[in-house]
């Protein structure tokens, strides 16, 4: 299994970023996909997670914010970052797996990740 993140970058306080992330490798038609981000000294955290019965569960501290959507075709989860803030910057991993919780974020579900994409966002 291959997860592979592109986007992410610098911006201003207000802005929007996209994240792209492609797995590949699953053996299975369906399986988990989640974005999750890290500052230094932090610990890791669930941003949005995509279950198998089709279900996006997201943080409290992005809801209405933050959108993600899963191109089944493409096998890609986009993470659409919107009204970005300074507490958004991070660096964003993407995960996947086979099984995942249907009742909310569990990293610990996760056992395949991506390289990681920095978000900056300025005030």
């Amino acid at each position: 299994v291959h997860v592979v993140e592109s986007g992410g970058g610098s911006v201003q306080t207000g802005g929007s970023l996209r994240l792209s992330c492609a797995a590949s490798g699953f053996t299975y038609r369906t399986y988990c996909m989640g974005y999750f981000r890290q500052v230094p000294g932090k610990e890791r955290e669930g941003v949005v997670t995509f279950d198998t019965d089709g279900n996006m569960h997201y943080a409290d501290s992005v809801k209405g914010r933050f959108t993600a959507t899963k191109d089944n075709a493409k096998n890609t989860l986009y993470l659409q970052m919107n009204s970005l803030k300074p507490e958004d910057t991070a660096m964003y991993y993407c995960a996947a797996d086979y099984f995942c919780h249907v009742t909310g974020i569990e990293m610990s579900d996760f056992g395949y990740w991506g390289q990681g994409t920095q978000v900056t966002v300025s005030s």
